[in-house]
């Protein structure tokens, strides 16, 4: 039966007929019920079997994959439609089944009708957006998907939207994660009671197929897997077998949809053993099966898996040929499982990678529970399907199937319990994958919902050993990259650490396991079992030491290194999140009493860890020289359990440190850190590279220094607080390297450090003293006072941003430990210490964001340099901070000069670390004090101010931190052999201040000036010997000192005291022969600290006698002694605060120094000075004059920098009140003069030498975007609200052109109107000249420049060489002389006929080209430049393509759209009148001249000009219309009024006479005044037409009837009432003009508006033409203001009674005659086309101003409605999605689907829309960006959160709101055209945007 069913497939030949008939018979529907029915039937055997039989045809795996698998040509060879027919028929199939007969969709709706589910769990992939509520979630994981997060009740709360990096499932209801509180609606009601109980047959037919179906799909993933051939990567095969079955598995994850009925039938499924066994055991007679069975074996067995039931043990027979101890441990096996090379090459391949010296080392790994590693048994389909999503690593599709299904509970534990079971073999196929970071995201995808779930968590630790599986995982993984340390002694060291230039770590392979890991540690429940189980504690430290000591450097002391590596970046990483991130997760839960054994077994094993650490380096007491390893996991993870212990546990310190000589050992690799920091820090590592300051930074920086150097810090602190003081500080100044530094005398000879490092060298060991001392983070401050102490440390360096503080401030890597980010304990210490400062706006300022200033009484009370020092990554911070105090205090009027660190109370000790104050109290720091001061006040070489402060600092904090007089002091001293007893008689700083020293014996160099007067120059040569001599003088070696010490604690632990007698040879102090010739000399001192302080302070203030004894006056002072006066201040304050303190701890010390200061010191005798000396001396005081002379020098040149920025230019802003007259000088120059930039000389512009003006040129659509409603466009977020661009002002224009050109002839409709409104060319000037072959040069030397610019120099952009405004061409000036325009201005007494006459005539001259010269070349060029700025789709309007009357519109549009966009920048009106700033950089003049220069090369024909038409009547009217074939030209009318303006003006000789241009306008203004009579007759209905008619016409015979509107209103009524004009009045007419009640006041009000905007260009031109200045006035006077200007109204006029416009009107021939001439024009046009006529007279004349799109208040509206906006293109979710603030158009940015001839979308836009200048909301990055011509830049945001901050690409996703001042700048800059001046960043896009 089976075997015919296989051969029934098999081939194409007819199905044969033992398949029961009726199978075949009916259609599938049919079958499906009526085997439903058979199966409904108690005894159902034979209907399951027939079931069975269909099933087994219809799915059986053998052809399609076969086919697939022999390549394509087979696949369509094979029958019925090649494999996709097969499987679509199986699918069909199998819906009809599940259906039983019924329809596929009811079935799907009845199932969801029983889905009980109270959970989203909804499943996304990588990049999809969703929302995480800290208020809400109990797991750090949690998040929601946006529908649900929209849905519940989120206000308040902190919560943040964020893109998803691994894919992710929404936690919506699921309680063990989230607060129910924060459910959203559909997931708070849904409990089980109330869903009906699912009918049994529904699901029937589902138990019985699925079984079948989902092995059928197993055997397909059998079939396609083809272990990969030694050399070829298998992906290609891989995806192919996956695109193959994308639809079974997209069925699968619809049936998951179905909801929970569904769900828990899979589960069934899925996890039923049986139904396993049954089908897959392979023992059947089917061949198909069997070969599968065989198939499936053979993989795992390369994986290096066993399957039990095999009779192989691992490990005997190897799974296939390769190198034995890899099989065995279960690393790759010889196929390698993802197109790996075989395992031998593999050794080959890490050879190759630079590692051929290092060979790997492997670990022995019979230890290890082998199992975990190697045996994989399924007993499911649910784990053989896991196996395969790995195998063919993690499928999308099968990853969001398999999560999917988590809602139903026995699923998830199934899930759980499988991927524990198959985590050795996921961290194999990860190693090997070469995708491992697209891998690496869906593991984590998946592992993330599993162990979150404490529960769960909990329950596989429990059943599956999650917690071993997961730490010999990461081990095995660390193993395989293990190298041989170098660290101590290099040949034997047996300790081995991970390379850290493995890929391994490079690529951050181990982050899943890591994370999983962190993961898990987070539940209480699983890190008590790890810590309670001492195997696993040791098993970790293992790995742990693994890190120990990684990445070495080697300081190099030759040559610079040639390669500097990077691996330090992995090697931090791999600290930070391997190590660091699994100790913060194990330390948040000791954190009471009852945890105390936790603590002790981790210190125990990490003890123990680090005994074999040192014992496998080999080390015993000196570190060796010129290494460091910023990496001692194991020291940190001791330290940090310690500080908890202390903190937290209440355990008694002392029960859990080791002995002496094991804390001797412990310090000493942190204390190498230290050094190596200072040495770093003085360029003694330089040869190492940057990367070494890299590493410097990163050990301090945010986010490292709580696992880095705080625990570091601790661990010296606490070792200092047990070890000997004197041992320790000698060994910090030997670490340091500046033993021989601490000499009495003023000469020494260092042996291990250069002169030139050693004062800061010096400065690095007093300052790291001072931090030890004074840091009290893990000493005993609470967590609310560390959090204030970093926050105000961090505010004090620079005033910070809401989010940078939060990254900034070091919280505990665990998310789950105490403070987490914008937690309340944040925002209430903020605003404790900080206020918050609004961002401020400057016009041209740059962009800034809300900041946090720290308060007064922070900077007065709270101000740490301590704290500053320790968080600084750049040295150049603590400046900062130091002079923002500084700032604070002269501000505040406490302090004027120049202060010192303030020195800073300090929380009190936490009594367990009180021995760490015994430092301050040891001879050697005292000794090392007094030394030092000494030298100081000695004036000796390589101390600083720097050194000083840190001096007084440690002695301030030893009286801030004394003891009671210690009693058995001397009793502990043991005997003469402490070589410096001597010095000072006991140890409490308090008494020795005051003691004196006499005689000091001092080992100097033979040339030191101290050997002269030398009487008892010994030469013994060795110190210690001479002391016995004479007994009087102090001998000190730190070095001998520290050495004996050391020999004194190892006797105590004689135990081990013989390894240590043997000789050191690696000690760099034994070996005397290097040292130079030495004597001994003995210095008079005669001093006591006391007495040096006093010293000090008179030679800090340059007065001798300086210091008077404040108490001596003021008993008071010593009661009360917090006294403000002395808390800021500089070094003599500090002086003054120490003594007062040293006075009050012991009244011996107020005696003394009331002695001191009763002896009158003697003035300090001027030194003996060497030659040598003196040499460095001079040296430095002329540095000195020199640095004075440099510093007096700047500031002249800044002076006078600033005084020509503020008369020269101003490049920021276009709005500057700064004058910049080019033409307009006093009228007793002849000739303008122009200053050329570049050479410097002054002179006119001369016809072969032309001077022209820098000027920017650039295409503007600005003007199109004006809209007549008042009403702003708002930017569409819904699909109902759309934009229509028909009402803006390009638009009415076009279609006002195109109208006129369908009825008029070309020529003269290019006359009537202007063009410019889109793609204008607006020109505009920094105001500097230049000569114009100086510009030539210029730009030449710019070519050759091979300095990346900003612009592109062949496209003739250059910066202004003065003021670097960006320009692309220069406008030549024209040689003129001012007098004559000034003679010209002087108005005459023609009358108008003769002035009409007169211009008729300058017009028809014609305007010979002026000869070749230099000037006119040039003006030729730069109309060339004008043109080629815009597209030629905006110069072309005509209708015969170049015919001249287009270039004749274009030219002097240029000139229409200058003057109306200066309008613009005016606000639209000239009522603030003035010569505005525009005017002052203006250069229409210029402009002018060259466009005029062009225009009279056209003469118009005198019959066409229009000038004729205005001025007079003409006889044969009726002979105009007799050419019927030939179009009409336009009627005087439908013109332009402007546009004739600049015609007239234009086509007259330049220099244009005043009265000329009086005499053209007052001629316009008549058409003018007529058009809007004829508009304002048009508009209003018919009855009021007739009564307006008749009460004209009674006046029309009064004496001035022209000049009053009434009686011209009438006239004109009456006239146009001849032709069809009014007549057409259909119904539709109606609806578009409203009833307006006409009152003569409004209709005076609506002529005015009709006439202003001419009026007001008019002026302009005026102004810029004649200079003459613009009168500013109210709104309601700007009509009469400017026509009086003009000179249209009569001076004499009286202004009593209202004013009226016609009253301006002044004919030139008589009205109406003149209008009734005009109006048989139109009369003769409406004759045919009336409604056209009619639209053409009703011209808009009110412009709203151009304003950008208004944007919602909340980004989120806008981010929602786009971000999920499908592209018209492609209808494709894009990428970059974008959309323009000007237009609305919604943009792919960077799309390639919208690209069009390698244009991409937004640059193609940005010419259509803008004519050049975009302006995009990017939608996922919140940022605008402008597009400018060829280049583009950032803008920033408009959008700021609620701390008036930016959030670029949406990173932190909090709420944004409108910043309404930025989007006023934004718009700003867009309307005046200053993108390219103010923003600095451009660069070329390339048309890839």
């Amino acid at each position: 039966m089976a075997a015919a069913a296989a051969a029934a497939v098999g081939g194409p030949q007819p199905p044969q007929a033992e398949v029961p008939a009726p199978g075949l018979a009916l259609d599938k529907a049919a079958t499906a019920a009526h085997l439903k029915a058979a199966l409904s039937r108690p005894d159902n055997r034979a209907g399951a079997e027939e079931l069975q039989a269909l099933l087994e045809r219809v799915l059986s795996a053998e052809r399609p994959l076969a086919a697939a698998a022999d390549g394509e040509e087979a696949a369509a060879a094979g029958g019925g439609g090649g494999p996709g027919a097969a499987e679509e028929e199986a699918l069909e199939w199998c819906k009809c089944l599940l259906a039983g007969g019924g329809g596929y969709d009811e079935f799907c709706a009845a199932v969801r009708a029983y889905d009980p589910a109270a959970l989203c769990g909804l499943v996304w992939t990588a990049n999809f957006v969703a929302y995480r509520c800290r208020t809400c979630g109990i797991s750090p994981c949690m998040s929601l998907c946006a529908e649900c997060f929209h849905q519940g009740d989120h206000t308040g709360h902190d919560f943040n939207m964020f893109r998803s990096q691994a894919g992710g499932a929404c936690d919506c209801g699921d309680s063990n994660v989230m607060r129910e509180s924060g459910f959203c609606k559909r997931h708070q009601i849904k409990s089980s009671s109330n869903i009906p109980c699912v009918p049994k047959d529904l699901l029937m037919m589902s138990e019985f197929v699925l079984p079948r179906f989902i092995f059928c799909l197993i055997q397909y993933l059998r079939e396609g897997y083809n272990e990969p051939a030694a050399d070829v990567p298998s992906e290609k095969d891989l995806n192919k077998v996956l695109q193959l079955l994308e639809p079974q598995i997209s069925f699968l994850e619809d049936l998951t949809k179905m909801g929970g009925a569904m769900r828990s039938v899979l589960t069934q499924v899925l996890t039923n053993q049986q139904n396993y066994k049954d089908l897959t055991s392979g023992l059947g007679e089917n061949a198909c099966a069997r070969k599968s069975h065989e198939k499936y074996l053979i993989a795992l067995k390369s994986s290096g898996l066993t399957y039990p039931e095999d009779k192989l043990v691992y490990g005997i027979q190897e799974p296939s040929a390769g190198a034995s101890t890899l099989a065995v441990q279960g690393f790759a096996s010889a196929a390698g499982t993802l197109g790996q090379l075989d395992s031998s090459d593999e050794e080959d391949q890490d050879g190759s990678q630079g590692l051929g010296k290092r060979k790997r080392v492997k670990l022995s790994s019979n230890t290890k529970d082998q199992s975990i590693m190697d045996v994989l048994e399924h007993k499911s389909f649910l784990e053989e399907l896991l196996f395969w999503t790995i195998k063919y690593e993690f499928p999308q599709k099968m990853v969001t199937f398999l999560l999917n299904m988590l809602p139903d509970q026995e699923y998830k534990v199934a899930f759980t319990k499988t991927f524990v079971q198959h985590y050795a073999f996921i961290m194999k196929t990860l190693k090997k994958s070469h995708e491992s970071d697209t891998m690496s995201n869906r593991i984590v995808h998946i592992s993330v919902q599993l162990f979150s779930n404490e529960e769960l968590a909990r329950q596989v630790t429990e059943e599956c050993q999650l917690l071993d599986i997961m730490v010999t995982v990461l081990l095995y993984m660390m193993e395989s990259c293990l190298i041989k340390s170098e660290l101590q002694d290099e040949e034997n060291s047996l300790h081995v650490v991970v390379n850290c230039g493995e890929a391994l770590l490079k690529n951050n392979t181990y982050w899943p396991l890591v994370s999983d890991f962190i993961n898990i540690l987070s539940h209480q429940s699983v890190a008590k079992r790890f810590l309670e189980d001492h195997g696993l504690l040791v098993t970790w430290m293992n790995f742990v030491s693994f890190f120990q000591g990684m990445n070495l450097n080697k300081r190099e002391l030759n040559e610079h290194v040639e390669f500097e590596s990077q691996t330090y970046y992995a090697a931090f990483a791999a600290e930070l999140e391997a190590c660091a991130q699994p100790m913060w997760g194990l330390l948040s839960h000791c954190k009471v009493r009852e945890t105390q054994e936790y603590t002790r077994n981790v210190v125990r094993y990490c003890l123990e860890a680090l005994q074999d650490w040192f014992d496998a380096i080999n080390f015993v007491d000196e570190p060796a020289p010129n290494q460091v390893t910023f990496h001692l996991p194991l020291h940190r993870y001791y330290a940090m359990f310690l500080s908890k212990a202390v903190k937290c546990q209440e355990l008694d310190l002392d029960s859990v440190l080791p002995d002496q000589e094991m804390l001797m050992k412990l310090m000493i690799h942190p204390l190498q850190i230290q050094a190596s920091l200072a040495e770093i820090h003085s360029n003694m590592w330089v040869r190492n590279g940057l990367q070494i300051k890299g590493q410097a930074m990163t050990y301090v920086q945010s986010h490292f220094c709580n696992s880095m150097i705080d625990p570091d810090i601790y661990l010296l602190q606490v070792c200092a607080s047990r070890l000997d003081p004197d041992y320790f500080i000698s060994s910090v100044f030997e670490r340091f390297k500046v033993v021989d530094l601490l000499t009495m005398a003023s000469q020494h000879q260092n042996t291990v450090l250069d002169a030139e490092h050693e004062r800061s060298m010096l400065e690095g060991a007093l300052t790291f003293l001072v931090i030890l001392l004074s840091l009290r983070l893990h000493l005993g401050m609470s967590d609310d006072e560390i959090l204030r102490a970093e926050m105000v440390a961090q505010l004090c360096m620079n005033d910070r941003t809401h989010s940078s503080l939060l990254d900034l401030i070091p919280e505990n890597p665990n998310p789950k430990s105490g403070i987490i980010p914008g937690s309340y304990s944040f925002e209430s210490v903020l605003s404790a210490v900080a206020d918050f400062k609004a961002p401020v706006f400057e016009p041209g300022g740059s962009m800034q964001q809300g900041m946090y200033t720290p308060k007064a009484e922070v900077w007065d009370h709270e101000f740490d340099p301590v704290m500053v020092i320790l968080r600084t990554v750049y040295r150049r911070d603590v400046q900062s901070a130091m002079d923002r105090y500084t700032a604070f205090l002269k501000q505040s009027g406490k302090f004027p000069g120049n202060p010192w660190p303030p020195y800073k109370k300090r929380t009190p000790l936490h009594p367990s670390y009180k021995g760490l104050m015994r430092l301050l109290h040891c001879k050697t720091l005292h000794i090392v004090l007094f030394t030092l001061l000494y030298k100081i006040l000695m004036d000796h070489q390589n101390l600083s101010e720097h050194v000083l402060c840190m001096v007084l600092y440690l002695i301030e904090l030893g009286l801030e931190n004394s003891a009671e007089e210690e009693s058995d002091e001397e009793a502990s001293a043991c005997g003469p052999e402490r070589c410096h007893d001597s010095w000072f008689p006991g140890s409490n700083l308090v008494s020795n201040m005051r003691h004196f020293i006499n005689y000091v014996r001092v080992r100097v160099p033979e040339t030191a000036p101290e050997v002269k007067r030398d009487s008892l120059a010994s030469t013994s040569s060795d110190s210690l010997g001479s002391l016995q001599n004479s007994g009087t003088a102090q001998v000190f070696s730190l070095v001998a000192e520290r050495r004996k010490k050391f020999q004194e604690i190892i006797n105590r632990s004689n135990s081990e005291a013989n390894q240590v007698v043997r000789p050191k040879t690696s000690s760099k102090w034994s070996a005397p022969g290097s040292a130079p010739q030495l004597t001994t000399a003995i210095l008079e001192i005669k001093e006591s600290i006391l007495s040096l302080l006093i010293k000090l302070h008179h030679k800090l203030s340059g007065k001798q006698n300086s210091y008077y004894p404040p108490w001596l006056d003021d008993i008071e002072i010593l009661i009360q002694p917090e006294i403000p006066k002395y808390s800021h201040g500089d070094g003599i304050t500090a002086v003054e605060r120490i003594l007062l303190k040293a006075a009050l701890q012991s009244r011996m010390n107020k005696r003394i120094i009331e002695e001191i200061c009763r002896k009158v010191t003697p003035p300090v005798p001027p030194k003996k000075i060497t030659a040598a000396e003196k040499k460095t001396l001079d040296k430095e005081e002329r540095r000195q004059k020199a640095r004075e002379r440099q510093q007096k020098l700047l500031a002249e040149f800044a002076s006078r920098q600033k005084s020509f920025m503020e008369t020269a230019m101003d490049v920021d802003s276009p709005e500057s009140d700064i004058p910049m007259e080019i033409t307009t000088a006093e009228p007793q120059v002849s000739e303008a003069v122009y200053d050329c930039v570049i050479c410097g000389q002054s002179g006119p512009s001369s016809e072969d030498r032309p001077t022209g003006l820098v000027v920017l040129l650039q295409a503007s659509s600005v003007l199109g975007q004006c809209r007549d409603n008042i009403e702003p466009k708002k930017l569409p977020i819904s699909e109902e609200e759309q934009i229509y661009p028909w009402d803006t002002c390009a638009a009415v224009h076009d279609v006002r052109l195109s109208l006129l050109q369908r009825y008029f002839k070309d020529s003269s409709c290019l006359l009537a109107v202007s063009i410019g409104w889109e793609g204008g060319v607006y020109v505009q000037t920094c105001g500097h000249t230049l000569h114009i072959d100086c510009h030539k040069s210029y730009m030449e030397s710019l070519r050759n420049d091979q300095v990346l610019q900003g612009f592109s120099v062949d496209k003739g952009e250059f910066t202004c060489p003065l003021c670097r405004q960006f320009a692309n061409s220069v406008l030549p000036c024209y040689p003129g002389s001012n007098v004559e325009n000034h003679l010209w201005q002087r108005p005459s007494n023609k009358s108008i006929q003769d002035l009409i006459k007169e211009v008729e005539e300058l017009q028809g001259r014609p305007g010979a080209f002026p000869s070749e010269t230099n000037l006119s070349k040039e003006m030729e060029s730069v109309m060339k430049d004008i043109k080629n700025t815009t597209q030629k789709k905006y110069r072309d309007y005509s209708k015969t393509p170049g015919s001249p009357d287009n270039d004749f519109l274009f030219m002097y549009s240029v000139a229409r759209t200058n003057l109306e966009l200066e309008l613009i920048h005016r606000g639209g009106n000239l009522c603030s009148g003035g010569a505005s700033t525009a005017g002052k950089r203006s250069c229409l003049n210029q402009l002018f001249h060259v466009l005029a220069l062009h225009m009279r090369l056209y003469s118009i024909d005198s019959e066409y000009n229009p000038w004729r038409k205005l001025t007079q009547l003409l006889e044969e009217m009726s002979s105009q219309l007799g050419n019927e074939e030939q179009q009409p030209e336009v009627p005087i009318l439908y013109h332009d009024v402007t546009s004739l303006l600049l015609i007239q003006i234009l086509m007259m000789p330049q220099p244009l006479h005043k009265d000329h241009f009086t005499c053209i306008v007052k001629v316009l203004f008549t058409l003018l005044y007529t058009q809007g009579l004829v508009a304002l007759s048009v508009k209003c209905n018919e009855e009021d037409r007739s009564a307006w008619k008749h009460t004209g016409a009674l006046k029309k015979n009064t004496c001035d009837a022209e000049k009053s509107y009434e009686v011209l209103l009438s006239f004109v009524i009456s006239e146009l009432s001849k032709g069809k004009l009014y007549h057409e009045e259909g119904t539709q007419e109606c609806a578009t003009i409203i009833p307006v009640a006409w009152s003569p006041e409004s209709m005076e009000k609506y002529l005015q508006d009709f006439c202003l905007p001419f009026l007001r260009i008019t002026s302009l031109l005026q102004h810029h033409l004649f200079g003459e200045d613009l009168p500013s006035c109210q709104e309601e006077e700007e009509f009469s203001v400017l026509s009086s200007c003009l000179g249209l109204l009569p001076t004499f006029y009286q202004t009593e009674h209202p004013f009226i416009s016609a009253s301006c009107l002044d004919w030139p021939v008589p009205a109406f005659d003149i209008i009734s001439q005009w109006c048989f024009e139109i009369n003769s046009f409406t004759e045919r086309h009336a409604e056209q006529g009619k639209a053409l007279l009703i011209q808009e004349s009110k412009w709203k101003l151009p304003h950008l799109l208004q944007l919602p208040e909340n980004y989120n509206t806008i981010f929602q409605y786009y971000h999920r906006k499908t592209c018209s293109v492609c209808t494709k979710v894009p990428k970059d999605p974008a959309v323009c603030l000007v237009c609305g158009t919604f943009v792919c940015l960077k799309g390639l689907c919208c690209k069009q001839q390698s244009y991409c979308e937004c640059v193609l836009h940005s010419q259509n829309c803008g004519a050049g200048t975009g302006i995009f909301l990017l939608i996922n990055a919140s940022v605008i960006i402008i597009i400018r011509g060829h280049r583009f830049c950032l803008w920033g945001s408009v959008y700021l959160d609620a701390h008036g901050e930016e959030d670029r690409d949406l990173r932190r996703g909090k709420p944004l709101y409108i910043c309404k001042e930025r989007y006023k700048v934004l718009e700003q800059q867009w309307i005046s055209h200053t993108f390219d001046h103010i923003n600095k960043r451009w660069g070329p896009h390339y048309n890839g945007l």
